[in-house]
């Protein structure tokens, strides 16, 4: 069960929903990197579960607990391993899941790749409590980034359609995603972060679940980061995104949208700036050409399915019966794990650019 990311700096993630804990080790950071635990921390707490009405009811303080890598708080060469104890679990709330496999959850596949050992208990090692570390990951990537001049940051672009207004991609700057990632809830535009609200509302009330879509942006990207082809920027961000739980799909710059234009509508125009660098007017790209960065802000979107575990009746199979059954899903679950997960894509973001920085 690989659990690991990276080439130059590289993560490892374990620990299962209900285990004892969970945990990441990150090897092969530069070394004297003063890391703030209490920024750490802050930076967590937007993931958090149990924080607000439209999350999880499950509260677990996540207070990550540095053994190793840091000392006189500055890494020293040696491996971080943080471990973060689970506290508020009810494993009870998953026995018929051994059985009863939840539709849209991996309960079925892991059962049957890992012969029936698998933990199964709040989806074990697949679930998203394991966004817990990578966060942590993250959130010390993004404090060796931003003294880079390089910052990573997130808002919730839609959720059941109601939509967020875009990133700039082309004037987006550090001063945004900062103050967008300081409110409670992470939209540009308050009004529609309250439509957004009331949609989870509604969901939640009929026993069901919705998706949506967090935007990123990376400002202040060299030119020259990636290679072509397997280890393309988009590439390695794509693998980090795709490791987060519910996501489904991403995209870059202007994404599916440009199999709609004509070249002549697609291509970014090359300019000087007063400066004497090098910038596009426009940024359908998202920031990389052929694998590589351009010095244009990277910005990407993610699409998160629905929360798969709803109160809902389903239909499913019973392994142990071999025959079809019903089933109405128990326990407490995010209506809409979108809110949550705008941290974990920056997370993601942050691991994937500073490996890539350090294979230069």
């Amino acid at each position: 069960m690989a659990s690991d990311f990276g080439k130059k700096v590289k993560i490892t993630i374990f620990g299962q929903s209900h285990s004892e804990a969970i945990g990441v080790v990150i090897d092969g950071l530069p070394v004297g990197e003063e890391i703030d635990l209490d920024a750490v921390q802050k930076f967590m707490e937007r993931r958090a579960p149990g924080r607000n009405a439209y999350s999880t009811s499950r509260k677990e303080a996540d207070l990550p607990r540095v053994v190793s890598g840091l000392f006189e708080g500055k890494t020293c060469g040696a491996p971080i391993c943080a471990i973060i104890e689970n506290t508020n679990t009810r494993s009870k709330d998953y026995d018929k899941l051994k059985d009863l496999p939840r539709p849209g959850h991996a309960d079925f596949t892991a059962w049957v790749k890992y012969g029936g050992y698998n933990d199964h208990r709040g989806g074990g090692h697949f679930s998203g409590r394991l966004t817990a570390p990578l966060c942590f990951a993250g959130a010390v990537c993004k404090q060796i980034l931003e003294r880079k001049g390089i910052h990573v940051g997130a808002h919730i672009l839609s959720i059941k359609g109601v939509k967020d207004i875009p990133f700039d991609a082309v004037e987006i700057n550090a001063e945004t995603l900062k103050a967008v990632a300081e409110k409670a809830f992470p939209v540009q535009n308050d009004v529609a972060g309250e439509e957004m609200q009331a949609a989870i509302t509604a969901a939640k009330g009929k026993g069901d679940s919705v998706g949506g879509i967090v935007e990123c942006a990376i400002t202040g990207l060299p030119v020259g980061v990636g290679e072509p082809m397997f280890d393309g920027l988009e590439s390695v961000l794509a693998q980090a995104i795709f490791a987060i739980p519910a996501v489904k799909g991403v995209e870059f710059g202007a994404g599916f949208a440009v199999a709609e234009l004509f070249g002549s509508e697609n291509n970014d125009d090359f300019i000087y700036n007063e400066d004497g660098t090098v910038k596009t007017k426009t940024n359908n790209h998202g920031g990389s050409l052929g694998g590589i960065s351009s010095g244009m802000p990277l910005v990407f979107r993610a699409a998160f399915k629905p929360t798969p575990s709803i109160s809902m009746e389903q239909d499913t199979i019973s392994i142990s019966k071999r025959e079809n059954d019903r089933l109405a899903v128990t326990g407490r679950h995010d209506p809409c794990i979108v809110p949550r997960a705008v941290p974990v894509v920056e997370a993601a973001a942050a691991v994937a650019i500073l490996d890539l920085l350090c294979r230069m």
